[in-house]
């Protein structure tokens, strides 16, 4: 599946809607609690793994179900050791 993801620097783990969840088929591990920008705490899934690929870099990592855009937080991307502002990659 190929989806846009915004890169979020502020955020630490990939985010995906739930609807990406259910169209991949994809196991919550656990829940854990998160604090939004908001500065709100409330507890989400975290489903896995996924493969995060662009070009030739990819990593496996797991997400938090949340919100309604894919968002590329900071350990995805310092794992396929890139940084930039908007890409696309596949699962």
């Amino acid at each position: 599946m190929k989806v846009n993801a915004l890169v979020d620097t502020g955020a630490i783990t990939l985010c995906i809607p739930e609807h990406v969840v259910i169209q991949l088929k994809l196991e919550t591990l656990e829940q854990r609690e998160v604090t939004t920008a908001d500065s709100k705490k409330r507890l989400v899934d975290y489903v896995g793994p996924v493969q995060v690929r662009f070009g030739s870099r990819n990593c496996f990592t797991g997400a938090l179900v949340l919100g309604d855009a894919v968002l590329l937080g900071t350990v995805p991307l310092e794992d396929r050791d890139c940084s930039f502002g908007r890409c696309g990659f596949s699962y």
